[in-house]
Order: structure tokens, then sequence, then C-alpha cells
């Protein structure tokens, strides 16, 4: 699969994920900034290549990939992806759950982090 193939999957699953955030067609995530093109490799290495992916449901790789995001304190990432996992069939009961159990394996202050991130995010 060429890079402009995995590009154009990476978009198509952003938006599944994201409704209504990305406009139709081609978008340049570059911001002419330093690093500019890390959200490019991010679509097209783990839009693309992850998110596309037979497997696992979106749900499911929601739960991973929050579990992951809670685990590493990515407090910034977790507000996207709660949304991300509520577009993909998550709960607000489901999402305190998890935060509840990653209490347990990452300690209180990565889910007071998380939890303080899906309030921002789900405003609740």
């Amino acid at each position: 699969m060429t890079t402009e193939d995995l590009r154009a999957r990476g978009l198509d699953a952003m938006r599944r994920a994201l409704p209504g955030v990305f406009p139709d067609g081609d978008i340049d995530l570059r911001d002419g900034g330093i690093a500019d093109d890390l959200l490019e490799i991010g679509l097209t290495s783990v839009w693309g290549s992850l998110w596309d992916r037979e497997g696992l449901s979106p749900r499911d790789r929601s739960l991973v990939t929050l579990s992951i995001l809670i685990a590493l304190g990515a407090e910034s990432e977790m507000r996207t992806h709660f949304a991300i996992g509520r577009t993909n069939g998550l709960t607000d009961d489901e999402i305190s759950e998890l935060i509840y159990h990653a209490a347990g394996y990452t300690g209180f202050p990565a889910a007071t982090a998380a939890r303080n991130a899906a309030r921002a995010a789900l405003d609740s």
C-alpha cells in the first residue's frame, strides 16, 4: 500500500472517529511550525495503518487506546480519544469504569488526569 493510500485511509478513519471535525476533500495538517509533519505522519502510520485495520472494532480500539493514554498520562490526547470513544459507542458509564479500572493499575494521579480529561472532553 502506498503512502497516499494510507493517507486516504487515515483521513477516512479520522472522519469516522471525529465526525464534522475535518472538512471533506484533501486537507493539509501541516502548520508551518517546528515538526509540522508530525500530524501527517500520524495520519498515515496511526490512522491509516492501525485504526483502519480489521481485527478489532473501533470500540475496542478506543478502549485499548484510552487505556494506553491513561497509563502514559497523556491528558491532551485523552481528551480527543474520550470523544472518539463516545463516537465509537462507549457510554459514559463504560468510560467511568475504564477510569476506575485504570486507577488500580496506573495509580490515582493518572486516573485523576483521565477523569479531568474526560470531563473536559465530554462536558460531564
